[in-house]
């Protein structure tokens, strides 16, 4: 029997913008071009599309400009979806939309235990059976194993110390059970060795290319997509047999995402090992 095509979330960009600072990404006086993000989020949509998977689309919300970065919506596993709690006040507003249309399609929505910090799959990213999650800027590291006793799956902590790479999904990018992208320069030297020890096949990626959010790419089967501007890696992963996309989507680098932020996996990322 064939394995049912990935199933993506993504919302359309109509009121994104950059509307206030929470990263330093993030710039009010450096607005994106709207016409510009619409079409470059068109154009990812359809690379996945065409790469095969299904994708379904939130309605966008007015006063919600981050709402179209899906990713950090919840973490979903087994069907199962807990819920996002946001850091900051400016995108906690987005939590009851993502819980309403979650539930109206069939995930088990389950609110993250205890009183922290949850930003979803961008801090959180299955690497076969292993749950790493990505800590100190956006998520708790406490919370992050209570979400893994929820689940019942072991949860390696990562330390993100560089504040331009706030998200784990930033720095950090599964390709399969037992391969990973990472930016090296985002982590401590904790992090590195947990990686270097439990990832057996790892693809640095050099902080040129970092800034341009290699890192930050959407895997659907061997089709991994990026944003432009990552040709060392492109390289890199075309010799361990991967098919690389490049799209433009520097509107919303701007805002400090690019193509895994504006995707949410609700079949379970797709390296997660169940």
């Amino acid at each position: 029997m064939p394995k049912p095509a990935p199933h993506i979330l993504m919302c359309p960009p109509d009121y994104y913008g950059i509307e206030y600072e929470i990263n330093p990404w993030m710039s009010t006086e450096r607005q994106a071009d709207h016409g510009l993000a619409v079409e470059q989020w068109q154009q990812l949509y359809e690379c996945l599309v065409k790469a095969g998977a299904e994708v379904s689309k939130l309605a966008p919300q007015t006063g919600l400009p981050d709402l179209v970065f899906t990713a950090n919506a919840a973490i979903v596993y087994q069907h199962q979806a807990v819920l996002a709690r946001f850091k900051h006040k400016q995108r906690q507003g987005e939590e009851q939309h993502f819980c309403r249309w979650l539930e109206d399609h069939g995930l088990r929505v389950q609110e993250a235990p205890g009183d922290f910090s949850f930003e979803g799959a961008g801090d959180a990213l299955f690497c076969g059976e292993t749950l790493y999650a990505g800590y100190r800027m956006r998520s708790d590291a406490g919370g992050h194993q209570e979400i893994g006793k929820l689940l019942g799956v072991r949860v390696l902590p990562l330390e993100l110390v560089d504040p331009y790479y706030y998200h784990l999904d930033t720095c950090f990018c599964p390709l399969a059970v037992d391969e990973a992208i990472y930016f090296p320069g985002a982590f401590d030297s904790y992090g590195l060795q947990v990686l270097a020890e439990h990832v057996p096949k790892l693809i640095a990626v050099e902080e040129s290319e970092a800034r341009s959010f290699a890192c930050n790419a959407v895997v659907v089967g061997r089709t991994v997509i990026t944003n432009t501007g990552c040709p060392q890696l492109h390289k890199q992963l075309e010799q361990a047999g991967y098919s690389p996309i490049a799209t433009p989507l520097g509107e919303f680098v701007k805002a400090g995402g690019s193509a895994k932020c504006l995707t949410l996996r609700l079949d379970g990322e797709e390296a997660a090992d169940w």
